[in-house]
């Protein structure tokens, strides 16, 4: 099943592997993917003298994988290829410590402190960008905690169950039977789930520094790296690096660089990160900034970790927005979507809507036409935002029709999924019920900074208000990139803030205060 090269690089990567591994699989008799796993599992176990695979009948396609003979709470339910490959190697790795996402030591207390037997279910598609990383994230904590197990399941092998629970986006992710989460999410926001849903035994004390910067998108490691290269003590609190540059598949108008993907741009920061004395704290949420009667600044993180500092950077960017109406939150994960590229396959044949005629809102309806039968967009403005080459070929195509001037009320559902939804002609007050089975929500991003309300200003739109130096109205606060009422979102211009706020931070440290 694996060609050559690929198993050459398989090769490399467990050539250090100290741990005896054991792939416990059990095939049921005549299943039609039961050669297609056995061979997986073969060739993978052939690249390492230190893995073997065990194979017995029974109900469900699918393996364990044991460690010197123990279960390490990892279980696979259909066949691990395509986007999950990568869960499968490394599963074996962090089981063996080589992993390069093993949390520090902060993160590791908290996923050893949850408390009781934990039992997760991903459900996910092998096509999905998103879906490993939610795997491996609950992979590494089954490791950690021997009271958690948890299994990833192929939803096209086991579609009976996917449409008996109504699944409709992936990665979704049950907790003991429960739904706790669908979509994309991170090692910091799954974890706070649980702990919110099972408590936690632990407990850190606080840590000071010269400066904190929240938030590592290109604004907020710009930040961090200007701050150390001046000598200061740092600390990076955020809930991934790159931030929502992660999520940009193509970028072209970063300059000097003709072409990168969001991917690479956010593991170029990280490397460029790891170079300085900053102390990362990565996978955490930030729950609220307070000042001390002294004008220290306290932050605070789910979970119980508290940092603090005479100088606070607040760099967390924006992140999608929502329709924010009746139904909408009801039916997240059920007929609600974000990503056209994860969760389209659930609408091959159907009817869906788009609501956003911007480029993101456009290139989700071309995308989504050569899967649905119909896509609707629905703009709320009087024309289009999006680039003419993108409205040129959406207007194209025959199963694409775009409404303008449409204001979204309602999300309209029977209970288990979306069955409709609600739009009101801004010129006529004309409401009408669309029938459907989808809607993706593509309106634009809003800033993150809900979080800081209660202590810095903000405009309308909820932006953090900043003067020419990124000054707040509140000394020693500072605020830079899309969080901030600086126009213009781009990645260039979030870096230059970012190194605008951190000089601006080091000098009035250096004359005790602004």
């Amino acid at each position: 099943m694996l060609d050559f090269e690929t198993k050459d690089q398989v090769r490399n990567i467990f050539a250090s592997l100290k741990g005896e591994y054991i792939f416990n699989a059990t095939i049921p008799p005549q299943h039609e993917s039961g050669e297609e796993l056995l061979s997986l599992l073969t060739d993978v176990a052939d690249c390492s003298d230190k893995i073997s695979v065990l194979t017995s009948g029974g109900p469900a396609l699918g393996f364990a994988l044991l460690k010197n003979g123990q279960d390490t709470g990892i279980r696979f339910r259909g066949i691990p290829s395509g986007h999950e490959f990568s869960s499968l190697l490394l599963a074996v790795l962090n089981c063996d410590g080589l992993g390069k996402n093993i949390p520090d030591e902060g993160i590791c207390q908290r996923i050893t402190g949850l408390k009781g037997k934990i039992e997760l279910t991903t459900y996910v598609s092998l096509t999905c960008t998103n879906c490993p990383d939610v795997v491996q994230t609950l992979n590494l904590m089954a490791i950690l905690n021997e009271n958690i197990v948890h299994e990833m399941v192929d939803g096209s092998l086991f579609e009976e169950e996917v449409n008996a629970l109504r699944i409709q986006a992936v990665p979704s992710v049950y907790a003991d039977g429960k739904l706790i989460h669908a979509g994309r999410a991170g090692l910091g926001e799954l974890l706070s789930k649980l702990e919110t849903i099972y408590g936690s035994e632990s407990g850190t004390e606080a840590k000071t520094y010269n400066a904190i910067v929240i938030g590592a998108g290109p604004s907020g490691s710009t930040a961090a790296i200007y701050l150390a290269r001046k000598g200061l003590k740092v600390a990076l609190i955020a809930e991934r690096i790159g931030g929502q540059v992660k999520e940009t598949v193509g970028i072209e108008n970063f300059i000097s660089v003709p072409y990168i993907t969001g991917e690479i741009l956010a593991t170029n920061l990280k490397a460029h990160l790891e170079k300085y004395p900053i102390d990362l704290f990565e996978h955490r949420i930030v729950e609220k900034l307070e000042e001390a009667e002294d004008g220290q600044k306290v932050v605070s993180a789910v979970g119980g970790e508290r940092w603090i500092a005479p100088a606070v950077i607040i760099a967390t960017g924006a992140s999608w927005r929502r329709l924010n109406v009746a139904g909408e939150s009801e039916y997240i994960g059920r007929g609600v979507a974000f990503c056209p590229h994860c969760d389209g396959p659930f609408y091959k044949g159907k009817r869906v809507a788009v609501v956003g005629g911007g480029n993101s809102g456009i290139e989700a309806a071309i995308d989504l036409a050569g899967i649905c039968s119909e896509v609707i967009v629905f703009e709320f403005l009087d024309e289009l935002k999006a680039d003419d080459v993108l409205q040129k070929k959406a207007r194209s195509l025959s199963n694409v029709q775009i409404f303008l001037s449409s204001q979204t009320t309602e999300v309209v559902g029977n209970g288990e999924k979306v069955s409709g939804i609600r739009v009101k002609n801004r010129k006529t007050n004309e409401e009408r019920l669309v029938d459907l089975d989808g809607i993706f929500v593509q309106i634009g991003l809003a800033p993150n900074s809900s979080k800081f309300r209660e202590v810095v200003s903000t405009n309308r739109f909820g932006e953090i208000e900043v003067d020419e130096r990124c000054r707040t109205n509140r000394q020693g606060i500072y605020a830079v990139g899309d969080v901030t009422t600086v126009p213009y979102k781009q990645i260039i211009i979030s870096m230059g803030e970012g190194a605008k706020g951190a000089l601006s931070a080091f000098a009035d440290l250096m004359v005790g205060g602004h």
